[in-house]
């Protein structure tokens, strides 16, 4: 009989909060795709690579493929490399220190991973992207075509950020975005965010002996779980960016897992699961018996060793499923490749007819918010013209055929009065069909969008209602949290000390500004792509 079509997975090793901690990785093949983290492959005392994970990740990345899955292995890991070679015992603040560790522990690290791979004869590929080769809609289709060339190749690629020259790698979470992005880049089916847990429990397991595994999540939206945990001291990463991350795969179409990083083994056990739960065939006692000879066949003296016990039971994990609407290709690069740059506010018949596949038209636009030109992205927001007190809602993404101006002469009117408001006409559109995206769920659920971070019950969403911001205030207070973080990062921490005390003697303002800072720090793990 033939067996299971092989899968394209995609694992990431997130952090390890325990002694010996792995860096985060993310291994991809047939579209599985793994990413050890900082954390995972990195001692956080010592510094030294952790040789025994990375040996297992080697071997079980190898057995992957020998099983006809496509493996890319997202790594990071640099900077904790760097630490180590240049003697340094605490991860420093400055932007420029860090990326210049990272140039000199990346070398280093794609060294050492080429040596282990290399005892078992299988060729390995480094692609380093930044989010201009995202952003970039032909560089993006480039690394598309390159990294599935390399898969046909049977060439494991090894994606990292370019830690040396982006920016945003460096804060916290992103290395789990770039997992998903990848995953969803190539297609895969499968997308493993290894962390320090088994799974994702409605407790913290550490604190709360009563705390309960969370093994299947079909809604994220309406997931309650124990994200408290952060990142270590390497890595920049904690369970709520593997959150967002999984909420931007699921949106892909990726089912992404969750399960624990130093039996990285266990991997190979799910994906024989996940497998046999999507075979249509039956069970049966001689498919049975197929089963255990396949078992036998997949694991090798070196893999087998990998397994936690010596059952055939599936190692304890959390599944979240994909979406039956998953956005791909050109649609997801306009939701989650491009950072929007205004809004565009719309009534609710114009978003039913763009839901059956009309264009926008400037007579459906309500308001305009932001500056940005032809081509650039915006965000998609509908609003209630009977009930003008209810909060907009973001529905999507677009590509606009105008400016920000000339929609602000143009909205609310006819086509046919554009040339007499303009004194020209580039199309009839604000907006081609094929250039709006809407998140997964929109196509007229009401998921919450892919990008929102989950954890004990606290949205933010939830925090832009309750500030009663609109979308495009609460773009701008992004923004100002982004230069706020870099602003830190060059700060000492006596330059702190003397902005509270500018606080105390402006009163209500520093008060605010306060306030201000201790949210970004819930904010800057969302780690989505757009930030």
């Amino acid at each position: 009989m033939r067996g299971p079509r092989p899968l394209g997975v995609v694992i990431k090793l997130g952090e390890c909060i325990r002694l010996s901690q792995l860096m985060d990785v993310n291994l991809v093949t047939n579209t599985k795709r793994r990413k050890p983290g900082t954390s995972s492959i990195v001692d956080e005392k010592s510094h030294e690579p952790l040789l025994s994970i990375l040996t297992l990740i080697v071997e079980t990345a190898v057995k992957l493929r020998k099983d006809g899955h496509k493996v890319i292995i997202v790594s990071s890991g640099a900077i904790g490399v760097g630490l180590r070679r240049m003697d340094v015992e605490k991860r420093p603040k400055h932007l420029s220190k860090l990326q210049a560790l990272a140039a000199i522990g990346q070398c280093r690290l794609m060294s050492l991973w080429d040596s282990l791979f290399n005892h078992l004869r299988q060729p390995i590929a480094q692609i380093l992207l930044t989010r201009n080769d995202i952003a970039d809609r032909s560089r993006y289709l480039n690394a598309q075509r390159t990294i599935n060339e390399l898969l046909d190749m049977g060439v494991i690629p090894i994606v990292n950020e370019n830690d040396t020259l982006a920016v945003s790698e460096i804060k916290f979470g992103d290395n789990d975005t770039l997992s998903a992005v990848t995953a969803a880049m190539v297609h895969a089916d499968l997308l493993f965010l290894m962390t320090d847990v088994d799974c994702l429990y409605d407790k913290n397991p550490r604190t709360n002996p009563d705390a309960q595994p969370i093994e299947v999540v079909e809604d994220i939206s309406a997931l309650v779980a124990d994200v408290s945990t952060a990142g270590s001291s390497l890595g920049t990463g904690g369970m709520s960016t593997k959150i967002v991350a999984a909420r931007l795969a699921t949106s892909a179409g990726v089912t992404t897992v969750i399960t624990r990083s130093s039996n990285p083994g266990n991997i190979i056990n799910i994906v024989k699961h996940i497998q046999a739960s999507r075979s249509p065939a039956s069970p049966s006692k001689q498919s049975g018996s197929d089963s255990e000879d396949n078992t036998d066949a997949l694991m090798s003296a070196s893999v087998s060793s990998l397994k936690p016990t010596t059952t055939t039971t599936t190692p304890l994990h959390t599944r979240f499923l994909p979406s039956p609407h998953p956005v791909r290709d050109r649609y997801f690069w306009i939701l989650h490749g491009l950072r929007p740059h205004g809004t565009l506010f719309i009534d609710t018949g114009c978003y039913k007819a763009l839901l059956n596949k009309a264009g926008l038209l400037p007579v459906g636009v309500v308001d305009v918010e932001g500056t940005f030109h032809q081509q650039e992205a915006v965000r998609l927001c509908v609003v209630d013209r009977k009930n003008p007190k209810q909060e907009p809602q973001e529905v999507g993404r677009c590509l606009t055929n105008y400016s920000s101006a000339e929609v602000s002469r143009i909205k609310g009117r006819h086509t046919s009065e554009i040339p007499g408001l303009l004194g020209y006409m580039d199309s009839e559109y604000v907006a081609q069909r094929e250039s709006i995206s809407f998140f997964s769920g929109f196509h007229g659920g009401g998921v919450s969008r892919p990008v929102t971070p989950v954890g004990s019950g606290v949205n933010l969403a939830g925090m832009v209602n309750k500030g009663r911001r609109t979308p495009a205030q609460e773009e701008k207070r992004l923004e100002a949290e982004d230069k706020e973080l870099e602003r830190e990062e060059r700060e000492e921490e006596e330059d702190v000390v003397v902005m509270r005390g500018k606080e105390r003697k402006e009163g209500g303002d520093g008060q605010q500004q306060v306030r201000f800072v201790e949210e970004v720090k819930f904010v800057g793990g969302e780690g989505g792509i757009n930030k």
